[in-house]
Order: C-alpha cells, then sequence, then structure tokens
C-alpha cells in the first residue's frame, strides 16, 4: 500500500512540474516580446560561474514614484512604446489596462523596489555578448507572467 501511495505521489509531482514548464514554455513561444532597459549592472560572479546581476532603470523611477512605504509587493503598470520599450506609467490602483499596458510584479526589501528576475546565467565563455547589453527581453503572457528571455545591446 505504501508503495502505491508513494508512486501515485511521485506521478502528480511529475505532473505538476512537466505542466509548470509547458506554461512557461507556452510564454516563450506565444508571448509578447518587452523590453525592459537595464541599469547599470555588476561584473559577473566568478564564484557561481558566469552569470550578471541585473538592476533595471523602471526600478528606479518606480522606486522615486510616490507609493506607500509599507506595499511590499504588488503590481505596477508599465507602457509599452513603438520600439517594445517598457516605461513605468503607475503602481497598480485597480483601474483597467490601456491596450499598450502590462503588469509588472515587484517587490520591496531594504535595498529598494525589485524586479525579479534580478540575475542572467548564460553559457560560459559568451560574457563577451552581453557585457555591453542595455536591455532586457521579456516574454509577456496575456495574465502578466513574465520570463526574462535574453538581454540585447539594441531595441
Amino acid at each position: 500500500m505504501r508503495l502505491k501511495i508513494m508512486i501515485g505521489l511521485t506521478v502528480l509531482i511529475l505532473l505538476v512540474l512537466n505542466y509548470s514548464i509547458y506554461q512557461k514554455e507556452e510564454i516563450i513561444d506565444k508571448g509578447e516580446t518587452v523590453l525592459l532597459e537595464l541599469a547599470p549592472v555588476d561584473p559577473r560572479s566568478l564564484i557561481q560561474g558566469d552569470y550578471m546581476r541585473l538592476r533595471y532603470v523602471i526600478e528606479n523611477v518606480a522606486g522615486d514614484a510616490n507609493a506607500s512605504p509599507d506595499v511590499k509587493s504588488g503590481y505596477m503598470v508599465i507602457k509599452v512604446d513603438a520600439q517594445q520599450i517598457a516605461r513605468f506609467v503607475r503602481f497598480d490602483d485597480g483601474t483597467p489596462l490601456a491596450e499598450d499596458e502590462k503588469h509588472l510584479y515587484y517587490h520591496r526589501s531594504y535595498r529598494g523596489l525589485k524586479i525579479a528576475p534580478d540575475s542572467f546565467f548564460f553559457q560560459e565563455g559568451h560574457a563577451d555578448r552581453y557585457e555591453n547589453a542595455r536591455y532586457g527581453v521579456f516574454k509577456f503572457d496575456n495574465s502578466g507572467n513574465h520570463i526574462l528571455t535574453n538581454l540585447v545591446d539594441e531595441p
């Protein structure tokens, strides 16, 4: 009986994990491309391998906007221009979004307002491709879920 329960739980876990992977692949394949401008980034970490710590200009702009400091996380509203570059509009207050607006999740920490992901891992030996990157390439679905897919120099 215990063996059947363990096999059933294992199958259930694998189904949940595979469905999560499927959802992310759908966002990558069918999502709308949005660029977030990068703020100056830290150099890659030699201890953790080839990876780059990221900061976004939109974090600074939104951090300067008047928002309640006791709000630890939520959504900001961004507007996507013709070049697919996102700009901060406001913090989400429940008003409906315009056609060219999207939700972007943020959280506050002792270091300020942050947008995830704040790091980008890349293949060993490819650091030169990303050292001059100015934009993070995100794929968004209709629900506001997003995935960082690349770093690029130009829109």
